[in-house]
């Protein structure tokens, strides 16, 4: 079993020492159980690692020595924006934590007609500190030292509006004539929006396609919100990226 992976938002380099607060120090002392001596890594989510030991803790703190940096990186050579339509609390959870899993390096959650419900005010910030705390666990998780940017959430026309730079713009359609495999790789990012339970529907599609997105089908099966993004993202790690 490797060393814990801990997300430390903060500066640090060789040598320094740092404390960690709050929830991450319980993760560490309570559900973890490290003692100190323990060893551990540490990240802070914009590509820098270092290996660390735990020298100090307290009821709600730990002191953490940070030792030499960890070469290496772990992002995708393959650049890929998800644009996913919100699901259900669960469903999104689950999306969100393979997406990374997977590679991908921004998400933009979009409110689309068929979406459960809209939030607003309170709520959604307390919904988006939910979402980031999926993907920071996901990169602790998978190893990953460069957190995926998570957007605030925007409806379909405003956020087609703001142009999504992109070499290829796909949309998950199943009922398009159009396969991954029919497609030439594309000389730079790819963007993938997908609909949450039930699609996009009619207005919502040709919004897209005036936008530039090319429809495609992954096979003849109809897939759920959870599997449609996550089949596809693997679909293009396989053809151009981290799978071959």
């Amino acid at each position: 079993m490797g060393d814990t992976r801990l997300l430390v938002q903060q500066q640090f380099s060789d040598g320094d020492r740092i404390t960690v607060e709050g929830q991450q120090a319980h993760h560490l002392l309570h559900v973890l159980r490290l003692r100190t001596g323990a060893a551990l890594r540490v990240f802070d989510g914009c590509g820098h690692e270092h290996h660390a030991r735990l020298t100090d803790s307290g009821r709600a703190r730990v002191t953490l020595d940070i030792g030499k940096a960890i070469p290496g990186a772990r992002e995708s050579a393959l650049r890929l924006d998800l644009a996913q339509g919100i699901a259900r609390h669960d469903r999104m959870d689950l999306i969100l934590q393979k997406a990374v899993e997977l590679g991908v390096s921004n998400i933009q959650p979009l409110w689309l007609q068929r979406s459960q419900s809209r939030l607003s005010g309170e709520r959604l910030e307390k919904r988006i500190l939910h979402w980031q705390g999926i993907i920071n666990s996901a990169c602790e998780q998978c190893g990953r030292n460069i957190l995926p940017q998570l957007h605030p959430p925007l409806d379909l026309a405003q956020w087609l509006h703001s142009s999504p730079q992109a070499a290829m713009k796909l949309l998950l359609q199943p009922d398009s004539a159009s396969t991954l495999t029919q497609l030439s790789r594309p000389d730079g990012a790819i963007v993938l929006l997908a609909g949450p339970e039930g699609g996009l529907d009619g207005d919502e599609q040709a919004l897209a396609s005036a936008a530039g997105f090319t429809g495609i089908r992954l096979g003849p099966r109809i897939l759920r919100t959870e599997t449609a993004a996550l089949a596809a993202i693997a679909g293009l790690q396989t053809l151009w990226g981290d799978f071959r």
